[in-house]
């Protein structure tokens, strides 16, 4: 019997689960299960398995070093005290609740995974981990549960351009019909595979900059659309390739204009009533939502560590671009940092939201909402008071009335953000010490490694890492 076959005393449920799966599958005509997770750095790694051994894989779990949480996009590997070496090993556990079919790359299926240790303990750098215990927190102590949607941008090069240059596949204009009928066919097979997968999209169109377009889905449980975040770019990848277009879901591809985002979209509830909608607050927003948008404002420059920790991200988080990268919120102001959402007359009990601006697809989307929900519950709990409201576009602020406002430039250097984490015991210990050292390990290695690069050079570094 092989190190990897399943025995009596691993996890007796899932194993006959996985069984009954892997028999399925095989008759589906899958021949391989991608286990897939998101490093420190915002990348999806991923180990595979034949189908008849996904039982194998629900009882025991697939190695992997523990290494890769101190890995940076380049795969160069920085330290902490505990991450960073070449000793242990981690179990990949495949969620099978998950466990999708993949429409665009026939013969396989993908779940994500949740790292587990050797002894059988949550390992400390696992974001969706992190996630589910954050999830669960706010449910225990406060009462209260999210829904969550992460947007989905990306630009879409010719696959047979000169090197790693980024070439416009499509010539249309910004949000433009030219430019959906150029990435007709390829845009109807997405449509289609994702609906094969049970994605639910809530609108798909060509976005501002070259070659841009964007991708809503419906609103989940948070891990649930951490995971959708990361299946639909593993979607968008193969139906692209697949029609001969090479796609970048960085930052920035170019060193100047209008970058790819990756705007989290979030809602509290309690007792199935939306706390952002029928409030006596501003916009319908109830006191604990106020609250809750309050500590999210707070910490957005600590906060920036995790939603865009790339240095690439800097070349998106410019003023006047849309990114929002001023402390400032407002209703439906897609300059301010925090877009309040109310939604149509109508619908706004369901529809009313927390739209986080300054967010970009370079980060681990479980880190994410994680770090986001833990400052939004920390305003809650304190009754944190909702400043001003902001309009029109901050940057156009006089600085002494901005000062006075409370309105400040989030970080302009991965530094910069890093000092701002550092600083902040709330989103540290929402992490864990571990975690958190890795937050800042990684960062801190991803400026140094492009410390002598100007934007182009930046931009063409991690063109195609996401």
């Amino acid at each position: 019997m092989s190190e990897s076959d399943p025995v009596p005393g691993g996890r007796p449920g899932e194993v006959e689960r996985a069984t009954a799966l892997s028999g399925e599958l095989t008759g589906q005509g899958v021949h391989g299960v991608v286990l897939a997770y998101v490093d420190t750095a915002g990348i999806t790694r991923v180990k595979t398995v034949p189908t008849a051994k996904l039982a194998s894989a629900a009882a025991w779990g697939v190695g992997m070093s523990l290494v890769f949480d101190t890995f940076l996009a380049d795969d160069s590997i920085v330290t902490t005290d505990v991450l960073g070496s070449p000793d242990g090993d981690l179990r990949l556990y495949p969620d099978l609740d998950r466990l999708t079919v993949l429409a665009a790359q026939p013969g396989w299926a993908w779940a994500p995974v949740d790292r587990i240790t050797q002894e059988g303990a949550p390992h400390p750098a696992c974001g969706r981990t992190v996630l589910r215990r954050t999830v669960a927190g706010a449910a225990e102590r406060h009462g209260v549960t999210f829904r969550a949607a992460v947007e989905i941008e990306w630009v879409v090069g010719r696959g047979d351009a000169d090197g790693d240059a980024f070439v416009p596949a499509v010539s249309g204009p910004a949000y433009g019909a030219a430019r959906q009928i150029e990435l007709s066919d390829c845009a109807a097979d997405l449509l289609a595979a994702l609906a094969a997968q049970g994605v639910d999209v809530e609108q798909f169109h060509p976005e501002y900059a070259a070659g841009q377009f964007e991708i809503s889905v419906g609103a989940l449980d948070p891990v649930a659309a951490a995971d959708h975040s990361v299946l639909v770019r593993q979607t968008i990848r193969a139906v692209s390739r697949r029609h001969g277009l090479r796609v970048s879901f960085a930052p920035a591809v170019l060193g100047q204009g209008v970058g790819n985002g990756g705007h989290l979209h979030l809602s509290a509830w309690r007792g199935g009533t939306n706390l952002h909608a029928g409030g006596a607050g501003r916009y319908g927003m109830t006191p604990e939502a106020e609250s809750f948008v309050a500590g999210v404002l707070g910490r957005l420059p600590a906060l920036t560590a995790m939603t865009a920790p790339s240095p690439a991200s800097r070349l998106r988080l410019r003023p006047s671009q849309w990114a929002g990268v001023f402390t400032a919120w407002g209703r439906e102001t897609r300059e301010a940092a925090l877009r309040i959402v109310t939604g149509t007359a109508g619908i706004r009990d369901r529809a009313a939201n927390l739209e986080v601006k300054p967010v970009d697809l370079a980060a681990n989307p479980y880190l994410a909402l994680a770090s986001v929900i833990a400052a939004g519950l920390d305003g809650l709990a304190s009754s944190a008071p909702l400043p001003e409201e902001i309009t029109g576009d901050p940057a156009r602020l006089d600085p002494a009335d901005a000062a006075a406002r409370g309105v400040r430039r989030l970080p302009v250097t991965l530094a910069e953000s890093v000092a701002a984490f550092r600083a902040d015991e709330v989103l540290r210990t929402a992490l864990g010490p571990v975690l958190a050292d890795a937050v800042v390990a990684v960062r801190l290695g991803e400026a140094a490694a492009v410390e002598e690069l100007d934007d182009e050079g930046v931009a063409a570094a991690y063109r195609w890492k996401y």
